[in-house]
């Protein structure tokens, strides 16, 4: 009874860590965004800004009335523009001020552009009061037609309408999506470490198939939420969290190896919650809930891991989460792109098609290179081959993931 009482109360644990990982993840969403529409006509760039109030009153002295039309509009002005062939378009007075609902403001702005070729939209608001700002962008060329949507952020505040690299995107084949995911995977380090780690931790094929579909099942899921916008993660927060996947699986082979889950959890746990009472003091990036949940969880799982005779479905649910942070992964690439909303679902099954190509082709080498290593006899012992590897992925994993936290 004793130790079924034990069972019970350590997946109550994991399924408070994972709970705390959503809710940090949660948090970590961007919070401060604004919406823009751009319409080209050859020369002539009409913008319309819709921002809320809440965001407007950043601009304001603390406990100061929020600011008047005059100074956002003049906030704006030196802050978001058109370019066209490497020159600042001028802008048009006056600025209108349109009717908008309820907590927002609209603001039309009219900019004339010295040429209508190599056109590109600039927007650096709000980046110096909310770094992990966003902007909405919707761009409509009148000339061609099209129209396309795209997020600004501080990492990237200027994208290309006409011309540039993200114009390729409107006339890319489905084999181009599909060179892109297979692409993604084989130029990713970090998504081919995890699933070199993917490989040292299956002893059977069937093993192998269970964790690469969890795997599948979960980035695929993720990556379609993001692209659609359903849901905008914080791309510094999910880099962190594929090196801590990493690390993970390579940390769970040690366990498995050493028949120490305990000293390996028990680490694992101390690492985490020391980068949490940081993140209390004021240092550190990932919110100390996320660092709590993620520490909570994988010790748990490291001590049930640990002690199973056969952790092959486990490992397929746990695969599943660590996809779903891969996802976002996948998807921070794209959403740097101008995606048009008509071929979003061509994108979308190219891409993932391409990742899964990718993958299975770097699994099934790896699993390849083994078997004709041991056939030649010409492989070490596998507890050697485990060992080194996971020591040096969990090493790995670890740097990424501090290194990453503290950027």
């Amino acid at each position: 009874m004793t130790a079924r009482l034990a069972g019970w109360w350590r997946v109550l644990l994991w399924a408070l860590g994972l709970s705390a990982i959503l809710a940090g993840a949660a948090h970590a969403h961007t919070r401060s965004e604004s919406h823009s529409v751009w319409e080209i006509n050859g020369a002539n760039v009409d913008l319309v800004m819709t921002i809320g109030e809440v965001e407007l009153r950043r601009l304001a002295p603390a406990a100061g009335p929020p600011p008047s039309d005059a100074q956002v509009t003049g906030y704006l002005a030196a802050r978001v523009y058109p370019s066209a062939a490497g020159r600042r378009c001028a802008l048009v007075p006056p600025v209108e001020t349109l009717s908008a609902t309820a907590g927002y403001r609209k603001y039309d702005f009219t900019f004339r552009c010295p040429s209508a070729t190599e056109i590109s939209i600039t927007s650096r608001a709000f980046f110096d009061v909310a770094p992990t700002h966003t902007n909405f962008a919707q761009i409509q060329n009148a000339a061609s037609g099209e129209f396309t949507e795209q997020l600004i952020t501080r990492d990237r505040q200027t994208v290309e309408v006409t011309g540039g690299e993200d114009s390729k995107l409107l006339t890319a084949s489905f084999l181009d999506f599909i060179r892109m995911g297979v692409m993604h995977i084989f130029t990713g380090v970090d998504h081919m470490s995890f699933l070199l780690g993917l490989v040292l931790i299956s002893r059977r094929l069937r093993d192998l198939v269970f964790v690469v579909t969890g795997f599948t099942i979960g980035h695929s899921l993720t990556l379609a939420l993001a692209v659609t916008g359903i849901i905008r993660p914080h791309a510094e927060y999910i880099d962190a969290l594929v090196a801590l996947t990493i690390a993970l699986i390579g940390a769970e082979n040690v366990a498995v190896q050493t028949r120490r889950p305990a000293a390996v959890a028990a680490g694992v746990a101390l690492l985490l919650a020391g980068m949490a009472g940081l993140k209390i003091l004021g240092l550190g990036g990932l919110p100390s809930l996320l660092l709590l949940g993620a520490g909570l969880f994988t010790s748990n799982y490291l001590m049930v891991s640990g002690r199973l005779q056969d952790a092959g479905r486990l490992r397929m649910v746990i695969t599943l989460v660590f996809g779903l942070i891969h996802g976002f992964g996948f998807a921070a690439g794209l959403l740097e792109m101008q995606i048009p909303p008509v071929r979003l679902g061509e994108l979308l099954v190219g891409f993932n098609i391409g990742v899964e190509i990718g993958q299975l082709t770097l699994v099934l080498a790896a699993s390849l290179a083994v078997v004709a290593l041991t056939r030649l006899k010409l492989a070490p012992p596998r507890a050697i081959v485990v060992d080194v590897a996971s020591a040096f992925l969990a090493g790995l994993g670890v740097f990424w993931f501090v290194s990453r936290s503290y950027a």
